[in-house]
């Protein structure tokens, strides 16, 4: 009784509006769990009990995308997101810790602990009459919050691969692209005209890309055709969109073999600063390489990464340069060093609106450098006590090992922060610096001699 009455306060009567007729059966291949073989031990509870509760509740739920496509490579996918044919408003009212989200087009955040699962209603085509979508001159989809069929949803998604929809309940894969076979050849394919898609979100180049890389799967020759030529399309895409993939790229334990993709095809030089940085500066390619795999070696290995350290070492070489530039300029160092930090930080914001979070850390990581330089008198514990110490030690590492310190500075610290009080106090060096000058203070007039 109470499972009937939940299913009737939460089903609505109506669908949500679809342009085109529901999906015809003879277009999917449906691939059980004696076939795909995919381990349930490696997809999260929460995203199985999203959709049960929905399908509980008379809706179609599955899991999609990403997630499929890793659990059909036997990886553990880090985000799972269900696709559902329930209205935002729907999965809301069904979970009581959720939230709705979004502008271009509006998906639920369920939360279960701290685990956040995604929720999206089955998308329909933006040049649908009805619905709300909006596409500039371009072709670029500024909007397009327009619900549709489940066929419709696969369409929509970019590539064949990620056109993939799991049901826990029966443990079936729905594949209305031959996205199955396509992994199965090693192929990342664009579903629909290349050209078209690359037009409507010209970011899907860049994932293009950094999926291929990091999939270990060769972009389609139809696929790859058109991307050097529409590269330009990138000049129109809001910054924060390209830090977030920017992020997605250096963050995906691939990062290396991701930027000289993005390099061979043509996706940096002058749309992408920081990429210009990354690939293109001989001076400071040690390093930057240094940090890639530093980074990508972490990432792999499941240990927390600092964005923030990242994009320090990747713009380092950057500051050092201008930093240079306005010493020259007459400047003393250390405000010449934050007048290089401005500047740095300035032209990647032209193009990439790196969070205010990662800035702030990238700058306390570099203001810190010059004071590992000094070794005397109370300097050191000072910087000992400095809440960003850790980072700024790491980052001096790492210019040592790139050859840009001697070792010998970031093995004085090594030993300086490991000694105790006494070894400590035998290890400073002399100091050299010049001593400032006290002002001398105006001896006031007595009251007598005013008096007179």
């Amino acid at each position: 009784m109470i499972k009937k009455l939940l299913q009737r306060v939460f089903k609505s009567p109506k669908k949500p509006a679809s342009t085109t007729p529901v999906h015809s059966q003879a277009n999917i291949e449906r691939i059980p769990a004696a076939v795909h073989r995919i381990d349930r031990r490696l997809i999260s509870n929460a995203a199985i009990k999203t959709t049960d509760a929905l399908q509980k509740a008379g809706f179609e739920a599955f899991i999609v995308g990403g997630a499929v496509r890793d659990l059909l490579l036997k990886k553990r996918p880090k985000d799972f997101d269900v696709a559902t044919d329930a209205t935002p408003e729907q999965v809301h009212r069904i979970f009581r810790r959720s939230r709705i989200i979004g502008r271009r087009f509006r998906l639920v955040h369920v939360m279960f602990g701290d685990e956040t699962i995604e929720v999206s209603t089955f998308r329909g085509s933006h040049l649908a009459e009805a619905g709300d979508a909006k596409v500039t001159d371009s072709g670029r989809i500024l909007r397009d919050n327009v619900f549709g069929s489940q066929e419709e949803d696969a369409a929509r998604r970019d590539f064949t691969a990620n056109a993939l929809y799991y049901d826990p309940s029966t443990e079936e894969v729905l594949d209305f692209h031959r996205g199955v076979a396509d992994l199965q050849a090693g192929v990342l394919r664009m579903i629909g005209d290349p050209v078209t898609r690359y037009r409507e979100d010209p970011v899907r180049m860049l994932r293009a890309v950094r999926l291929s890389a990091k999939l270990g799967l060769k972009l389609a020759p139809e696929t790859e055709r058109p991307i050097l030529e529409l590269a330009e399309l990138l000049h129109d895409v809001p910054p924060s969109r390209l830090f977030d993939e920017m992020l997605k790229l250096f963050l995906s334990g691939h990062a290396i073999e991701s930027a000289n993709a993005l390099r061979q095809h043509g996706l940096h030089h002058g749309l992408l600063p920081l990429l210009d940085v990354v690939l293109e500066q001989p001076m400071g390619e040690r390093f930057v390489r240094l940090a890639l795999k530093n980074t990508d070696e972490r990432v792999l290995a499941d240990k927390p990464v600092s964005p923030g350290f990242l994009f320090a070492a990747l713009l380092w070489h950057e500051v050092l340069l201008a930093w240079k530039k306005f010493e020259q300029q007459g400047n003393k160092p250390i405000p010449a060093l934050h007048m290089a930090m401005d500047e740095v930080c300035d032209i990647q914001a032209e193009k990439m609106a790196i969070h205010k979070r990662y800035s702030v850390t990238m700058r306390e990581i570099w203001s810190l450098q010059p004071r590992f330089e000094q070794r005397a008198g109370r300097r050191p514990y000072s910087l000992l006590e400095n809440p960003r110490y850790r980072a700024g030690y790491d980052f001096l590492l790492l210019r040592c090992e790139s050859g840009e310190l001697p070792n010998e500075i970031g093995q004085w610290w090594t030993d300086f922060a490991n000694a105790d009080g006494e070894q400590r106090q035998a290890m400073l060096l002399p100091d050299t610096a010049p001593r400032k000058r006290r002002r001398r203070r105006s001896r006031k007039p007595s009251s007598s001699a005013a008096e007179e």
